[in-house]
């Protein structure tokens, strides 16, 4: 009797220190031209039955690119959750001109994004990672490590941003609509030099997320991922969420750290402007203009 009592505490406690690093290699693909290895992933993606729902060459980084699938499944969890967890929306995956494919590990993702609902979730996560490892194959997991039990609550350092920082809101607006609306608009018109990769809006839970480009050659991405690591980009694009009529993203000093968790306080001491940057950027997408 004793050892099967025993034997459940065992697990947990494995489950405990069991430690997830945010990426996967996947099986090279034939190099050459970006769009052109691009199309080819997406259509092992399609095969799978995911949904394209957009790609991103981030500026300054030339031969780096992202496709960004979504899975019905996913969505309809996503759904039944609400709130925050619309940011998972998006299964992002990298690739380089040289035929070199990465993917976001979902258990590592997830596991931040959906945090005490991971458990509701958590069937549709493996899920969704046995059909990237069937579709672009599995290989050595990379980018860091962190332990399982403190995604939900991840920081870099004691005292710095976590996923429900005061610091994600961006702006308020009258009704879910309008910031919908106000973002659709502003993406479409480059305001900030920026551009959508991708959107869903769940309009039912009033929860909509949208992948922003960010092209500026100066203040947009590729200056600060190419300091702090370029293969790390399956962590691209950026995101920006709306909940009711708020509008927000998830503040840099959390969501660089959490796709960068192996960079050491010295490499992010580089990027020391990114975070508000990027906060600058978004604002003027969800309507904030001075």
């Amino acid at each position: 009797m004793l050892r099967i009592l025993l034997f459940p505490v065992l697990l947990f406690w494995s489950s405990l220190g069991l430690a997830l690093s945010p990426y996967f290699y996947g099986d090279r693909v034939s190099g050459g031209d970006l769009n052109t290895v691009m199309t080819t992933v997406e259509s092992k993606l399609t095969r799978a039955g995911f949904l394209v729902a957009g790609r991103y060459a981030p500026p300054g980084l030339p031969g780096y690119g992202v496709v960004v699938v979504t899975d019905r499944d996913m969505l309809r969890a996503i759904q039944h959750l609400g709130g925050a967890a619309i940011v998972g929306a998006g299964i992002r995956v990298g690739v380089k001109s040289d035929g070199t494919v990465s993917y976001m590990n979902p258990d590592y993702w997830y596991r931040a994004y959906f945090r005490k609902q991971f458990r509701l979730a958590e069937k549709h996560v493996a899920a969704v990672q046995q059909r990237l490892s069937r579709a672009l194959g599995r290989g050595k997991a990379f980018g860091g490590e962190v332990a399982a039990k403190d995604l939900p609550d991840y920081q870099y350092m004691f005292g710095m941003e976590g996923f429900e920082s005061d610091k994600n809101l961006l702006m308020e607006h009258l009704e879910f609509e309008d910031a919908v609306k106000t973002i659709q608009d502003n993406l479409a018109r480059g305001v900030g030099k920026t551009a959508k990769v991708y959107e869903v809006i769940i309009p039912e839970k009033k929860i909509a997320v949208f992948g922003v480009a960010m092209n500026d050659p100066k203040e947009g991405e590729g200056w600060w991922v190419k300091t702090i690591g370029a293969d790390n980009i399956a962590a691209l694009p950026y995101e920006i969420y709306v909940i009711n009529n708020r509008v927000n993203h998830l503040f840099a000093r959390y969501r660089i750290a959490l796709g960068w968790p192996e960079v050491g306080m010295g490499t992010f001491m580089r990027i020391v402007e990114a975070p508000g940057i990027i906060r600058d950027t978004l604002k003027a997408v969800a309507g904030d203009t001075p």
